[in-house]
This record gives structure tokens, C-alpha cells and sequence, in this order.
């Protein structure tokens, strides 16, 4: 005789629940007495839960001032090794070693030093965006805030070699009138700016501003109406509410401009894939280390506290210098 077997009902299989990583992240900060220092190309739910948002040279201020013991930085690596060059003794956590710097990697530290050899009679003006050994072959370090106040604090006569980022650069040499040796790097963010997809956004939409950060190429700057620092361009829309705005940098800065301007409206510039089939494209113009910081990741950084940002004692000494030297003379900006 043939007997109907029941299938064996299996136990119900429930998801575990789901961890409240702002409520985690918050716990874990104040029990290690930690500041969460994050840059403006973060991802909006990382710049509300930051103690302190800003661009470069806001969050080196920020971090040469912090009485925590713990910092966490929310950027890319070498933001997060100038807030150990600061702060040697502190513990920097970075939430993905991996979180680099196109800007950075254009300039390997072996092929600039045989660089500056050849010109021993320049002086080395460094943008941020650059590795601690980079840093530590440089005399003065500049953000694009203060880039253009420092450098004209330098005797006219005086030759410069300034790295990494040949657009900032030549930008610079024309607001200074400067002749400085520009070292030949780029950030891909900005380079992939599609200029034809700008002219169809201005076609678009004639009663918009465009507003650029100088890293991008001469032939996009050449259309904007204002160009300036991540702080700079949204202190420039937040000063100008209920208006439009085609913006040339990170789109991570229009939550920080939607907050202080919030009648106004922004357009981001689509990019140009680096695969040409793809054409232009909106996730191009994001960067793509700034994106690989999640609430998951500073969670699980900040509770295994690693990654860490390790560097040698000699080469923070050295480091530390031009990085020193540069919020030494920003004070005389007014910028304080």
C-alpha cells in the first residue's frame, strides 16, 4: 500500500535584525571619545551623522584642533594621514584603506623627487591632494582655499614647482601671475567633466549660474561664472538663494548647498566614461573612492578600531613640516 508522506515543514527562518548604524556609531564615539571628521563628497547620510563637514583645509583645522582620542575620517586616505600628521599620537581610523586618490596616484613620490632634483632652485608648492611622502618632499602644502592667498605671500622672484594638479595649477599662475612649473596631474572627477553636456544644461536652462572648483580643465572653468574651493562654491549659492546652478565638482556638495540654499536648484554636469561605448553619464562625475565610505563600514571601523593609518616616525616629521607651515600662513588670510 502506498503511503502519502508530508514533506517536513521547516522552522520558520527569521532575518536577523537589522543594526541602527547611526545609533551604533553614535554609542561607539562617545565610548571611545571620538570625532567623526567628514569631507563634503561623502554620501548625504554620512554628512549628518559627521561632527564636522568641511573641505580640505576646514578638516585639517578641525583636526589639528580635536582634544579626542580618537578620529575617524570620512574622505580618502590622504585626508585621513594629514589628520595623523597632526596628530601622531592619536588613534586616525579610516573607514576603507582602499578610499584612494586619482589626483594622489598621478603623482608617484619616487618620480617627483627625481623631478625636483632637476630644479633645486624652485620652491615646492603642494596641493593636499597628495600622498604623506609627497607631503614630505614639499615646502609649503596649500588647499584650493587658500592656495592663491599663500602663494602670493611668496616673494615674486621666487621659482615653484607646484604638484600635483596641472589644472588648479595653471588656474593659479593666472590668478597670481605667476609662471610656476606645473607638474602634469589630474583628478579624474573633474577631468571627465563633459564640456558638450555642459552647453546642453546652459542651452537647457539659460538662467543658470555655472560654478566650478579650478582642479577642472581650462575649456570648462572658461564658462563658469565663479570659480572657487568645495567651500568657496557653496558659500557662493548659499549667499544667492532661490536661483539655479550648474555645478563643476563632486555632486557630494549639492546636499551641503540644498541645506543652505534651499529654494534654489542645482544641476550636475554629467561625465565622460572612461569607457567611450557608455558616452556620457551621471555616475561619472561622482568619485568613485569618496562613494566606497558606508555607515556599515565607519561602524565596523570604529568597533574593530582598524583600519588604522600607520606611518613612520621619520616620515611625519617631515611630512608635518609643509603642513604646519601652511596653517601657519593662513592664518594671515583671515581665515580662522
Amino acid at each position: 500500500m502506498q503511503t502519502d508522506l508530508k514533506e517536513p515543514s521547516l522552522p520558520t527562518r527569521i532575518p536577523p535584525p537589522k543594526l541602527d548604524y547611526e545609533a551604533e556609531i553614535a554609542r561607539l564615539r562617545k565610548d571611545m571619545n571620538a570625532v567623526i571628521l567628514a569631507h563634503y563628497y561623502q554620501d548625504d547620510d554620512i554628512q549628518e551623522m559627521a561632527d564636522f563637514v568641511g573641505d580640505s583645509l576646514e578638516l585639517a583645522r578641525k583636526a589639528a584642533r580635536t582634544t579626542a582620542d580618537v578620529i575617524v575620517f570620512c574622505g580618502v586616505r590622504f585626508m585621513a594621514e594629514g589628520a595623523k600628521l597632526l596628530n601622531p599620537e592619536k588613534l586616525v581610523i579610516i573607514p576603507d584603506l582602499a578610499a584612494g586618490c586619482s589626483l594622489e596616484d598621478s603623482c608617484p613620490p619616487a618620480e617627483f623627487k627625481a623631478f625636483k632634483d632637476a630644479h633645486p632652485d624652485h620652491l615646492v608648492v603642494t596641493y593636499i591632494n597628495c600622498s604623506a611622502a609627497v607631503k614630505a618632499l614639499s615646502d609649503i602644502i596649500v588647499t584650493s582655499s587658500n592656495a592663491e592667498a599663500i602663494i602670493n605671500q611668496l616673494p615674486r622672484d621666487q621659482k615653484i614647482i607646484f604638484v600635483p594638479d596641472q589644472y588648479l595649477g595653471g588656474y593659479l599662475n593666472k590668478k597670481t601671475g605667476r609662471n610656476m612649473l606645473l607638474w602634469k596631474g589630474s583628478c579624474m572627477v573633474h577631468e571627465r567633466f563633459s564640456e558638450i553636456e555642459l552647453i546642453k544644461l546652459k542651452t537647457r536652462h539659460p538662467e543658470a549660474t555655472i560654478i566650478a572648483h579650478p582642479e577642472c580643465p581650462g575649456n570648462l572653468l572658461a564658462h563658469a561664472a565663479h570659480i572657487g574651493s568645495t567651500s568657496s562654491l557653496i558659500s557662493y549659492t548659499a549667499e544667492r538663494p532661490n536661483q539655479s546652478f550648474i555645478i563643476l565638482t563632486e555632486p557630494g556638495i549639492l546636499h551641503e548647498m540644498k541645506k543652505r540654499s534651499p529654494g534654489s536648484t542645482f544641476y550636475d554636469v554629467p561625465g565622460i566614461s572612461s569607457d567611450t561605448s557608455e558616452g556620457a553619464c551621471i555616475s561619472c562625475n561622482a568619485c568613485p573612492y569618496m562613494k566606497l565610505n558606508t555607515m556599515e563600514k565607519i561602524y565596523h571601523a570604529m568597533k574593530n578600531r582598524a583600519p588604522t593609518i600607520e606611518l613612520s616616525p621619520d616620515l611625519m616629521i617631515a611630512a608635518r613640516k609643509p603642513l604646519e607651515r601652511m596653517l601657519e600662513m593662513s592664518k594671515a588670510i583671515g581665515r580662522n
